[in-house]
């Protein structure tokens, strides 16, 4: 890459790992703010509902916005509004109703980072699988530093404290753009090659991305509680060790740190295989690989289930690079930030719904139940992606 694609590259990294890092602070704090609040976790957890429904509903508009006014401009307004959301969040964690208009305005403001973030990639920089790999791994390194984070820094100084820091890290992106160099855009010759788009592949690939997002927001959301219901032998033998020091919540975010840091190798993998392989038979292969590891994990605890855990989340979260690179290949130049708009609005939009389909599962039939339900939507998941496959073979011979 040369210096003006590490430069949007450099940006776009913070913000990819900005915009998840703010997901991901609430359910890690999910049993003490229930505590906090005297509600359910199922109360609790509903609270975030519209915060994941905007982060995803919004991505359309957000995509089409980008495309008339450039990402540089919407990712500005990404880190302002969504750090002074943050900083309301912090100062309503005593009004549930207040909490969850702050909430829905980090989700809204967050949701326009894929869209504008991921379309900039995709436009300026050549090796496309490469640069998502590295973008992605920052998105993971957010994932994984969100829980852990906002774990300790609600441990020693409470909730308040860890919605402070997100405000503070989001205005240190606008900063990080604002001093970003990329004025330079790249000669039209320069900009990566891209297959003819199809409009029944990407339609196809939209459904797939749909229920992928379902299967990813549905794990995010449950790991946290997940860890800290079943890991009680491992936290004790923990505890023990580290002489008393530290809090069920506390091991449970640090375990869900580790997944994610996990994904990170897997983002980087997937990465290396888009550049090597097929992009639809690797991301086929990913998910197919995440079904058993899905069911294991309802079964299981303790070391076993962060071993699941960790192969979960390699192949998960390592998918993505191949994903994102087939909407490169399939979408026009001029409407890609639009694409990853449509993509965003049902794998984050769509996949809210899982907040609400944990809540019911969990209700109804235990956590077990959340994740082999998650596991009959990843299976589904598969055979869209090979319907996919046969659409694009068929295009092929058509052409």
């Amino acid at each position: 890459m040369n210096s003006r694609e590490h430069s949007i590259l450099g940006a776009t990294c913070y913000g990819h790992f900005l915009s998840h890092f703010n997901m991901l602070v609430f359910p890690a704090v999910l049993l003490p703010l229930a505590a906090r609040l005297e509600l359910t976790m199922g109360a609790t957890l509903a609270l975030s509902f519209w915060m994941y429904l905007l982060f995803g509903l919004t991505a359309l508009p957000w995509g089409l916005a980008a495309d008339r006014f450039g990402p540089r401009r919407l990712l500005a307004t990404f880190h302002l509004g969504a750090g002074l959301c943050a900083f309301w969040a912090a100062t309503s964690l005593d009004q549930p109703e207040q909490l969850r208009l702050a909430l829905a305005g980090i989700g809204l403001f967050s949701g326009i980072y894929h869209p504008a973030g991921l379309g900039w990639i995709a436009k300026e920089i050549r090796n496309t699988s490469r640069a998502m790999a590295y973008n992605g791994m920052f998105g993971n390194l957010g994932l994984a530093t969100a829980p852990l984070l906002a774990g300790l820094v609600n441990y020693i100084w409470g909730t308040a404290m860890v919605y402070l820091v997100v405000g503070t890290m989001n205005l240190i992106g606008l900063v990080i753009l604002i001093l970003a160099k990329t004025e330079t855009m790249m000669a039209p010759e320069g900009r990566p090659q891209r297959q003819g788009s199809s409009v029944n592949a990407f339609l196809v690939l939209l459904l797939a991305m749909m229920l992928g997002g379902i299967v990813y927001r549905g794990t995010t959301i449950s790991l946290p509680a997940y860890f800290e219901l079943q890991n009680g032998s491992l936290y004790q033998g923990l505890t023990r060790l580290s002489g008393g020091l530290g809090s069920a919540n506390v091991v449970a975010t640090l375990f869900t740190s580790l997944i994610y840091l996990v994904g990170m190798a897997g983002q980087y993998f997937g990465g290396w295989v888009g550049e090597r392989y097929r992009l639809t038979s690797g991301y086929l292969l990913f998910h197919l690989l995440t079904i058993p590891m899905t069911l294991a994990m309802s079964a299981s605890a303790n070391g076993m289930l962060i071993f699941f855990a960790m192969i979960h989340g390699f192949f998960l979260l390592g998918m993505q690079p191949l994903e994102n690179t087939l909407v490169a290949r399939l979408t026009p130049p001029h409407f890609l930030s639009s694409a990853y708009g449509m993509k965003f609005i049902l794998t984050f939009g769509v996949g809210a719904l899982s907040v609400k389909m944990v809540a019911v599962v969990e209700k109804t039939w235990g956590f077990a139940a959340v994740f082999q339900s998650l596991a009959g939507i990843s299976t589904l998941l598969v055979l869209v992606i090979a319907i996919l496959i046969k659409t694009l073979h068929t295009n092929q011979a058509t052409t």
